[in-house]
């Protein structure tokens, strides 16, 4: 009769009942001291990661009641997913959480620090450890967006196998910094920082919990010191929690009263999370432009801000300015544009920290200009017409006439001098076709535009004619 070889989970009863650790190794008298003092050693936010799901504070727009994530772990079906969004936002929390709940081991690895070795170690022994029957891994990922491509792509034939539950973690727009491959095989979740109410939530927890929180020091809270921690850490759980224990940590008076000028000594200076080449960038003056499209300077000036204390490029704020002053405002305000070219000069001559006066009077005028598009909306259909219909030739009258043999050709025949119109518009065809592009506002000075292209449209097109002579 053959032997019965024992599996994953026999072998682990027979290594619990001897005392080994999951590595095989004789579990030492002081293991649990030392899981102890590694436990105390950790940072505030580090104890205080939710254990269970129903512990973990946010993101409930797709982890709620009802909600694609929370549907999905009920009906044990995560595959892989991609969690988006600032630090200090529940992701490697949530990760962990996934893998407890679909009874996963759990398996990290930074992209920082991970080469494609490292990841095909840690795939293999997923695929041994599943085929010998000793269950499921889930692979988290931090910063996925610094994996390169060959490195990204070497997740696909074992995420595809199910082999492993891939989860990645980015601060990135994955559909900018992740291979469209491993996008398509995966399910986003876009975190958003947590509410100020989730920040005082997670503080108060943190307050009174005796075992992993700081529920031995006799602290108590004042209303004052949460509100300004809620502020102050734009929903990183992570900030907040690290300035109440450097607060409670750096005083010794017991019982503590943590008042809000404790909190704002314990607080270092505010980082303002921006990157110049990502999401930020992009997000911060898509949000700055449509302020000033919107005539809102209340709101152009706090995007202005953050972008100026996120260290944005001075030339990139000119260059989106000067191109608002004509797409924008037009010909509603023709000032716009050289002011903004002004200020594009003035910048380069000033630089920073003065710069920053002309950028707010440039974009305060910019916002409250009247606004038209229609010169931006002209110039598209008129490329539009030229791509997509029939070039049309340059009318005989009016060709280039200045050159020997131009008069053989007929080039200038006919054509209409306006200076010596009566009113300086020539009753002449200038296109061959009727073609209307340019569509004036009645919105600022582009109204005084739409009455005087109204009568020169006339005179073009069958009114007045008076006779002009071209000059020899």
């Amino acid at each position: 009769m053959a032997s019965r070889h024992p599996g994953s989970k026999d072998l682990q009863r027979i290594r619990e009942s001897v005392g080994l650790k999951d590595n095989g190794v004789k579990k030492s008298l002081f293991d649990d001291m030392e899981a102890d003092h590694l436990r105390r050693a950790q940072p505030l936010p580090a104890r205080m990661r939710p254990r269970t799901l129903d512990e973990f504070v946010g993101q409930q727009h797709f982890l709620g009641e009802g909600k694609l994530l929370r549907r999905l772990l009920l009906a044990d079906r995560i595959g892989s997913v991609i969690f988006y969004g600032p630090p200090g936002t529940g992701k490697t929390s949530l990760a962990r959480l996934l893998a407890v709940a679909s009874s996963s081991r759990f398996c990290q690895l930074s992209a920082v620090t991970s080469g494609v070795k490292e990841l095909r170690g840690v795939l293999r022994e997923a695929r041994d450890r599943l085929v010998s029957g000793g269950g499921k891994t889930l692979l988290f990922i931090d910063e996925i967006h610094r994996f390169n491509k060959t490195q990204q792509d070497a997740l696909l034939p074992d995420v595809e196998d199910g082999i492993v539950t891939f989860v990645g973690a980015t601060t990135s727009n994955p559909f900018f910094s992740v291979t469209s491959a491993l996008v398509s095989r995966s399910q986003i979740f876009q975190f958003e920082p947590l509410s100020a109410d989730d920040i005082k939530t997670l503080l108060r927890c943190a307050a009174i919990d005796p075992q992993r929180g700081l529920g031995g020091e006799q602290i108590e809270l004042d209303d004052g010191a949460l509100d300004f921690l809620a502020e102050v850490s734009d929903g990183d759980a992570r900030r907040a929690l690290a300035a109440l224990e450097i607060g409670v940590l750096s005083t010794t008076t017991r019982p503590l009263r943590f008042t809000r000028q404790l909190a704002e000594q314990s607080v270092q200076r505010k980082a303002v999370v921006y990157d110049s080449s990502g999401d930020a960038h992009y997000d911060s003056a898509s949000a700055l432009i449509k302020s000033i499209r919107g005539s809102d300077p209340d709101a152009a000036l706090y995007w202005l801000a953050r972008m100026l204390e996120g260290g944005e490029d001075v030339r990139f704020l000119c260059r989106r300015l000067v191109i608002l002053a004509s797409e924008d405002v037009g010909n509603a305000d023709p000032q716009s544009l050289p002011l903004a070219v002004a200020a594009m000069q003035a910048c380069e001559f000033v630089g920073l920290p003065e710069c920053q006066l002309t950028l707010a009077q440039t974009v305060t005028y910019l916002a409250c200009a009247p606004k038209s598009n229609a010169s931006t909306v002209a110039i598209g259909l008129a490329r539009r017409d030229v791509r997509e219909s029939r070039v049309l030739p340059v009318p005989v009258h009016l060709r280039d006439s200045h050159y020997q043999g131009a008069a053989k050709l007929g080039h200038g025949e006919g054509y209409e001098y306006s200076h010596t119109s009566e009113d300086g518009v020539a009753a002449q065809d200038y296109l061959g076709v009727e073609r209307t592009y340019y569509q004036p506002t009645d919105r600022g000075f582009e109204a005084e535009l739409l009455r005087r292209l109204q009568q020169i449209r006339t005179r073009l097109r069958g009114g007045d004619k008076p006779s002009g002579q071209a000059p020899s």
